[in-house]
């Protein structure tokens, strides 16, 4: 109880501004605003009862994701009729549960796809034309498993396959991070499951320069629901105004209690860590060693061990 009050006077203070505060926000302030926020904006329901997917919206055939990876500078512009837009569909998980649905137009769904926000921002000769389209279905591993959802076949004349494009209207159906609101960028990139207590995680942070880099010290908040993980980061020069150099991190986190169903948040930011990059989210206990967040690339990072 004594904790939940200290919670509750945190996140007001947080609410007032930086102001109120009087110093500089620390770790604690963080994961408390990230619980709270949590637990009273309505993602936690949407985490657990909603639909969450946990992979590229996109399916393309090999070929056509190596045609648009090569292009440098593309668009999308459509150049035929579209089919009428369906006023509802459902999608249906694997298990026998299902979920009606508001859809996006085969339009919408090509703005979705296009590197800018509107059909085509460069020339027409160098669009990929959109000349058809098909309501359909794909199958997409949500985080209450894999599911058959609606989706948009698109067709190019200059492309050598459709694309497939998730047709679910998120922004209206909602989701974790509009619950959520505006967030900071986050600290923590993934994390790895090593047992049941233990967890590997990787950090990212700011350094004055390469030679003088800041002590970090990696950080986790646990609570019967979710498990906070960030970072503090201590200048070897206090204050100053310097250019950032980006360093990368990673540290062990050992829990009092096994992780189970618990959601990981990352405390600068507020989402679960796997949502920060469209890695994977697992739903239930972890079983075995499996890995959320992008996979660390480069030269091994410093360990930093987590007080806790």
């Amino acid at each position: 109880m004594l904790r939940l009050l200290a919670m509750l006077v945190t996140v007001t203070m947080l609410a007032g501004g930086d102001h109120l505060l009087h110093r500089r926000l620390t770790f604690d302030d963080y994961a408390a605003r990230a619980v709270w926020t949590w637990r009273t904006s309505g993602a936690a329901e949407i985490w657990r009862n909603g639909f969450v997917p946990t992979e590229d919206l996109s399916q393309m055939r090999q070929n056509v994701e190596e045609q648009i990876s090569s292009d440098e500078e593309y668009g999308f512009a459509v150049a035929g009729p579209l089919p009428a837009t369906p006023k509802e569909a459902r999608i249906r998980w694997d298990d026998g549960s299902g979920m009606r649905v508001p859809v996006i137009s085969a339009r919408q769904a090509l703005i979705t796809l296009s590197p800018y926000e509107q059909e085509a921002a460069v020339q027409d000769d160098r669009a990929y034309k959109l000349t058809a389209a098909t309501f359909t279905t794909m199958r997409l591993r949500t985080l209450r498993g894999l599911a058959t959802v609606p989706a948009w076949r698109l067709y190019f004349s200059n492309l050598p396959g459709p694309i497939d494009h998730l047709a679910v209207d998120q922004a209206t159906l909602g989701t974790v991070e509009d619950a959520v609101g505006d967030h900071l960028s986050p600290d923590v990139r993934g994390f790895e499951v090593l047992d049941e207590r233990t967890l590997r995680v990787t950090y990212q942070y700011g350094a004055c320069s390469s030679q003088e880099m800041p002590t970090v010290r990696l950080r986790a908040d646990q609570w019967p629901d979710v498990v906070v993980l960030g970072i503090e980061v201590h200048e070897r020069v206090p204050g100053g105004i310097c250019a950032g150099v980006g360093a990368t991190g990673e540290g062990v986190v050992r829990l009092r209690e096994p992780l189970g169903g618990r959601v990981v948040l990352d405390a600068q930011s507020r989402l679960p860590v796997c949502l920060h990059w469209s890695a994977p989210c697992r739903a239930g206990q972890p079983t075995g060693t499996s890995w959320h967040g992008p996979r660390p690339s480069g030269p091994s990072p410093r360990v930093v061990s987590a007080g806790i």
